[in-house]
């Protein structure tokens, strides 16, 4: 990793976010020549840069995905891009679907011309389960994002910029996140709960760091990566942040799923299982035979294979998401 990321420029696109700040804070390790943080709130940025001390490694760029002409001008000279930025809030972008496809697609093709433009070496996207098999427009949204990623790897021309994909579940604790609003509720006794048989996927923000990092000496350009992680019912989860609290049963909210997918049946027929992540191949990507083979480890998934937070194996226990809300400083006190 050292050896990746040392004396490279990296400009992460959302980078005032949650996944944003961890992953910048984390790749400050490794000796990066700069980090360009591009994002749309000043304050945000201003706050950011007095909590990181004021770091000189860190360049501060105003700027919406939206704005190709910006975007690139903050690529120019990088190395790597990681693209964070999106709209990311099921019942916002159900309500604001034009916003969402402005951000969340446009600003995909934004950044993928902008990387091509400046010969950047590495992008790498991030996505959601919601784009698997998905129902909402957030979830659609961002399958197109993914589909013009891994497609975008044919039109690079002589160029050798690469962009792969990273697909995970609710990052715990996320703003936004069921977990900083389930504690919210506890404050008033009464937690809403949409359905008692609801299931979803589990990252932790670190987790989803070092995924993302792992991916760059990993990825060939094309690939999905979906990382093996654990699922729990919401229930149960809600159990375990208040015990004691009434639990009222709401009903799916608009573009909710009760469990989520992380890889569709469809998409199995492409996918391998790699040793701590699974690897969905390209199905149409030029040369791609050619950058399979690289991967010797890969093994196939079964004929029926799903990855689903209903029939995930591993499930984590009341007990074990105690521990890791402990580990986050997010238990009752």
């Amino acid at each position: 990793m050292k050896n990746i990321i040392k004396n490279k420029i990296i400009l992460v696109t959302g980078g005032t976010g949650s996944f944003g700040k961890a992953f910048i804070k984390r790749i400050l390790e490794e000796n990066p020549k700069a980090i360009r943080v591009y994002s749309r709130d000043e304050l945000k940025q201003h706050e950011m840069q007095i909590a990181f001390g004021n770091d000189k490694r860190l360049r501060f760029f105003i700027g919406d995905v939206r704005d190709k002409q910006r975007l690139s001008r903050a690529c120019n000279g990088a190395d790597y891009i990681v693209h964070a930025a999106a709209l990311k809030h099921v019942l916002a972008c159900e309500y604001n679907p034009i916003e969402a496809i402005k951000t969340n697609i446009y600003g995909a093709i934004n950044v993928i011309d902008a990387a091509l433009d400046n010969n950047i070496e590495k992008v790498i996207a991030l996505s959601t389960d919601k784009a698997s098999q998905p129902i909402n427009l957030y979830g659609a949204t961002k399958l197109c994002s993914d589909k013009l990623m891994v497609q975008a790897n044919n039109y690079r021309g002589k160029r050798h910029t690469k962009f792969s994909v990273v697909r995970y579940g609710n990052v715990m604790a996320s703003r936004g996140s069921v977990i900083p609003f389930f504690y919210d509720q506890a404050k008033q006794g009464k937690l809403t709960i949409t359905d008692d048989e609801m299931t979803r996927f589990w990252i932790s923000l670190d987790e989803a760091v070092e995924f993302v990092l792992d991916s760059f000496p990993l990825m060939k350009g094309g690939e999905i990566f979906v990382p093996k992680i654990p699922s729990m019912n919401i229930i149960d989860l809600a159990e375990v942040i208040a015990p004691k609290a009434e639990m009222e049963i709401i009903g799916l909210r608009p573009g909710e799923k009760l469990h989520e997918s992380l890889i569709s049946a469809e998409e199995s027929l492409y996918t391998y299982d790699i040793g701590n992540r699974y690897m969905i191949e390209p199905s149409s990507v030029v040369n791609w035979e050619n950058e399979s083979i690289k991967y010797s480890q890969k093994k196939e998934v079964p004929l029926d294979f799903t990855y689903t937070s209903l029939n995930n194996p591993d499930y984590l226990t009341k007990k074990q998401m105690r521990a890791q809300l402990k580990k986050l400083n997010l238990h009752s006190k």
